[in-house]
This record gives structure tokens, sequence and C-alpha cells, in this order.
């Protein structure tokens, strides 16, 4: 450790930066000049954000990069289609409903990967990815909104950003440069891209936490509907991810876990709003 005008300078390497960023396994402390909270009136709560959504977004930039170099596309234009159609619906819809959060001004791109993982994506700048997998088990364009709202209300409530930032925190005050070095880092690519919300498809599973799931719920419902797509579907598709997931491992599940409580929790919220 070393002192730069009087205050010290935590010193660490880009392995040892990120490692700790994906394992949140260093000793977290409050560093004065990493001090920041923003209030997210889409949550209703305050958010420690230490970067801006544009630096996120570069961040992202570089994973999403990777992934469509790493990755197969889907040779199915009637599927690409789809996608895309509803993603543009939920992205019009939850930019008309948080229209603070600028999500109009994004370069949303809607990614369809061949790939039979039960699995689906955000990450920061609009980035997301659908695996033909997820895709076979939906029975319409309702269930595909509801992962697709889900996944906007990730991006509203601006969770991959606070993610990173309490975990900068916990790696003692370090600045975004510092963790920035890493971006074109190959070899920490995947644990890059799992802190910012590309998940298992990087081979490096971080769940989002339980707040950060029934916010993106409860977010994502309200697009959906805005979109005018059904609720009662998305209660149904999140109880049928729960039983295949007892069944056997989901990657989408590991990034994504639902249980009795959210689904209760949803019915509840959605009852109330007169979704349903």
């Amino acid at each position: 450790m070393e002192r730069t005008n009087n205050r010290p300078t935590v010193s660490m390497s880009r392995r040892e930066i990120i490692n700790g960023l994906a394992a949140g396994s260093v000793v977290a402390f409050a560093a004065p000049s990493l001090s920041g909270c923003a209030t997210n009136e889409a949550l209703g709560r305050s958010q420690l954000m230490l970067v801006s959504d544009g630096q996120i977004a570069q961040l992202a930039a570089q994973s999403w990069k990777q992934a469509l170099a790493q990755n197969r596309q889907t040779s199915d234009p009637a599927l690409r289609r789809r996608v895309e159609r509803v993603g543009n619906r939920i992205v019009t819809a939850a930019d008309r409903r948080y229209p603070q959060q600028n999500l109009g001004r994004q370069n949303w791109e809607f990614v369809v990967f061949e790939d039979d993982t039960v699995n689906a994506w955000v990450m920061p700048g609009g980035k997301v990815g659908f695996h033909t997998g997820i895709l076979d088990i939906m029975e319409n364009n309702d269930q595909i909104a509801t992962v697709m709202g889900h996944e906007a209300g990730h991006v509203v409530g601006r969770h991959a950003a606070e993610r990173y930032s309490q975990q900068m925190a916990a790696a003692g005050g370090l600045t975004l440069a510092n963790v920035a070095l890493a971006a074109s880092d190959v070899e920490n690519a995947g644990l890059i891209a799992g802190i910012l919300g590309a998940g298992v498809t990087f081979g490096v599973i971080l769940p989002y936490s339980r707040k950060h799931e029934y916010e993106a719920d409860r977010l994502g419902t309200d697009i959906m509907v805005g979109a005018n797509y059904r609720a009662n579907e998305a209660i149904r598709f999140w109880d049928t991810m729960t039983k295949r997931s007892g069944q056997r491992p989901l990657e989408f599940m590991s990034t994504h876990p639902s249980d009795r409580s959210r689904i209760s929790a949803m019915q509840s919220y959605a009852t109330q709003q007169g979704y349903v």
C-alpha cells in the first residue's frame, strides 16, 4: 500500500482485481474517494454507483464482442425476427414507462445463439442474448416477453452497475481505470462478463442477489404489460422453470434463481396492479 496526497492507495494486479470482483472475497471498506450514491426512481431507492452508464457499457461492449465471436448464432431468420420484435416492443414500453433511464438511446441488440442450453441474459448497454434452448420451451411470445421484460428490468434497475460498484468498493476503493485494465484481457474475460451479467455463457456463474431478482420481477411485469403482453403467462413460465430446475440443473436458473416465494410475490404484485 502506497500513499498519495496523504491517502492510502491500494496496489493490486489485474488478476487480483478481477478475481476479487468476481468472488467478492476481498475485504470491504468505505473509501472516501469513491463515495457516491444515486437515486433510482424506478426502484424507489438509492444505489451505490461508482461508474457511469457509459463506463459500464464500455466494459460490457468488450464482453459482448467476445460473445458474438465465440458463439454460433442461429441461422433461422424467423426466430431472429421473432425475438427482435418482442425485444423492441419491450424496450419501447420500458422507455415509455421509465424515460429517465434513456433506454431508447442505447444501441439494443437481440441475438439468438444456437445453443440447446436453457439460458438468456442481458448486459449493460442493451445487449441481449437468448439461447435456442430456452426458446424451445416457450409456448408463446408472452413468455418470451416475460424473460425479455425481466432482463430489461435488470437494465432499468442498473443492477450490473450496482453489483460492479459494490465489488469495486470491496476491492478497496480502486478506481475504474484500475479495473478497466482487464477489459481487453482475454484470460479474465469470463470473469468480467460474469460480473456484468453474461454469467454461464462465459463459464462464470454469478447469480443476482435476491433483492435484484425481486426488483427485476416487478419491473419486468410492469414492462411486459406495458407492451401489451399477458402477465399471467409470466406466472406460468416461472412456475414451469422452477419445476424444470428440480429435474435437472438449468443454466438460466444458476444466474436467475427462482423459487416459490418469488412466484408468490409476482402473483401478488400482478393481482394488486390488476394485471391478472
